[in-house]
């Protein structure tokens, strides 16, 4: 039987090895599904804290992941899409449960109307963000915000009136809390620009190092000494800072269709914006968009 002298070629391109650097960063997103998994599990047994603990390190897990994956020049396709799975998950299935077994569930099939809006609800927002990631018509500003509030923020966003408990307030009424799900559900699926930062590049001076990893550390001991302190307070800041994201993408708005109309060879009167980076900061950041 004649064999296809491609054939060794065509087998060593199948099953090359995948560099180790391409894992360590799905390695990072796995621990994250494991940990929203396991938070689901907690919140069945009625272990709140831990539950509600899980998913805060999942969402520390995701900010990391993409970092590791763009140090060690570790991103793929894969990634992205683990990376997508891990979200809906850990941001959208396991808040859900969490709120439902905590409270919703004594709405009856209200209450996991609730749960389940919120969690389709991220499904959406993240099926959108994946389909528009690579819009041609983006305007270049629009890459400083988010379309809705992003799902690792909505799930701490969603467990709020879980954290005000934890500091002894009294529990509100289960028909407020499904208002508050399905309003986060609402923002997360909504066009509301957001402000995400990840375009603009801070520069530490090199006299700073020190004060900002001290600040830092200062940061993450008062998390894990006074957590739910930390986690009402930042909610709260966040959810005020929603309309100050919103007025800022109208202005940019206005600043770009103001230099629509400028006439050729007329220098704009107002400078670019700091926040709009620029081409060679977006030629050199090629890194696939879902792994920030």
């Amino acid at each position: 039987m004649p064999v296809d002298p491609k054939y060794p070629e065509m087998r060593r391109r199948r099953f090359r090895p995948i560099p180790i650097r391409m894992l360590v960063p799905n390695f990072i997103t796995l621990l994250a599904i494991c940990a929203g998994l396991t938070a689901i599990r907690l919140s069945t047994e009625g272990r709140m804290e831990l539950a509600v603990g899980a998913i805060v390190f999942a969402a520390i897990l995701d900010g990391l992941d993409g970092r590791v994956a763009r140090m060690i020049k570790g991103q793929s396709k894969f990634g992205a899409e683990l990376d997508s799975l891990a979200d809906f998950v850990n941001f959208g299935v396991a808040p859900g449960l969490i709120l439902y077994f905590w409270q919703l569930h004594e709405l009856n099939n209200g209450g996991w109307i609730a749960a389940m809006v919120f969690a389709i609800s991220g499904g959406l927002r993240l099926a959108r963000f994946n389909a528009t990631m690579d819009d041609p018509n983006k305007p270049a500003f629009a890459a400083n915000y988010f379309t809705g509030v992003p799902a690792p923020m909505g799930a701490l966003l969603v467990l709020l009136p879980i954290y005000l408990a934890f500091l002894g307030l009294p529990r509100p009424p289960a028909v407020l809390t499904a208002f508050y799900t399905l309003l986060i559900g609402f923002l997360m699926v909504s066009r509301l620009p957001v402000f995400s930062g990840k375009t603009v590049r801070m520069r530490v001076p090199p006299e700073m190092v020190l004060p900002v990893f001290v600040s830092v550390v200062f940061f993450i001991a008062l998390l894990i000494g006074y957590p739910w302190y930390i986690l009402s307070a930042c909610t709260v800041l966040y959810l005020l800072s929603l309309p100050a994201g919103w007025k800022s993408y109208r202005d940019h708005e206005r600043k770009a269709a103001a230099q629509a109309v400028t006439p050729a060879g007329v220098a704009p009167s107002n400078p670019a914006s700091p926040f709009v980076p620029t081409v060679s900061e977006q030629v050199e950041d090629d890194r696939p968009t879902r792994l920030n």
